[in-house]
């Protein structure tokens, strides 16, 4: 993590970086990802990662920094409904697990898991504008003391800016609308999960890799993560173009 002092320049990098996702066809999987990796770098802790809901009350991952953080959200959302940042969802209020042994009780399943990836304090914090809640920002780390008060102000402030930006062309007004585009950013991410399995098989690298060679093809080419993803899972040939064209990233 960034000292104070030199994270001015970085802080403001990536409020800039996601304000600039506020355009038309800006792509909210890249925008979440930005996002979670930005937590890395700004704040002092391990990983990041964002639940989304499809507007149904049902939560899916729409990005994380690494797979650990993967891991543990998937966790939340598929095993028996327990943990931090499902109970940040479901009440709107920031949930801040810090030593995770004297929670096992509370939230055993997701405390075992946690404690496998070395996470020892979780900080979950809403996404919400006003009294619509649409996912959480996670975040992990490996010690057994909080984040500070300042930096859980940034990170919440990154929450909402996130948030805007998801929202913005939402037609809020319109509900059947908000569904039917948050459902489609979690069905993006399924298919970029498959592509990330190709990518790694085929080019022998690990999954974050794949994914990085995958965002640097869609950007590269100003195509749309989901897109190049759903190419590479049917057609064998458009893995290889995008091991190819990247190899020089890596």
């Amino acid at each position: 993590m960034s000292t104070p002092m030199t994270r001015e320049p970085a802080l403001a990098a990536a409020f800039v970086d996601i304000a600039d996702t506020m355009v038309v066809g800006y792509d909210v999987v890249d925008m979440a990802h930005r996002l979670a990796r930005h937590c890395v770098r700004l704040l002092d802790v391990a990983a990041a990662g964002l639940l989304l809901t499809d507007g149904r009350g049902n939560l899916g991952v729409l990005a994380s920094s690494d797979e650990r953080a993967q891991l543990m959200e998937l966790f939340q959302v598929q095993a028996d409904q327990e943990g931090p940042c499902l109970d940040c969802f479901r009440t709107g209020a920031p949930v801040t697990a810090v030593g995770l042994l004297r929670l096992r009780e509370r939230w055993p399943g997701f405390v075992a898991i946690a404690q496998e990836q070395g996470f020892q304090t979780v900080h979950a914090l809403p996404m919400r504008l006003r009294e619509q809640i649409i996912g959480t920002l996670n975040l992990f780390r490996m010690g057994v003391d909080p984040l500070s008060a300042q930096d859980l102000t940034l990170a919440q402030a990154l929450a909402d800016i996130t948030t805007i930006s998801i929202l913005q062309e939402r037609a809020l007004a319109r509900s059947e609308i908000v569904v039917e585009q948050l459902q489609g950013a979690l069905n993006s991410r399924v298919i970029i999960e498959q592509a990330k399995g190709v990518l790694s098989i085929r080019g022998h690298m690990s999954t974050d890799e794949a994914f990085e060679v995958l965002r640097c093809h869609a950007r590269a080419n100003n195509r749309r993560l989901a897109e190049v993803a759903r190419a590479v899972v049917v057609d064998n040939g458009q893995a290889e173009e995008v091991i190819g064209s990247t190899k020089t990233l890596r």
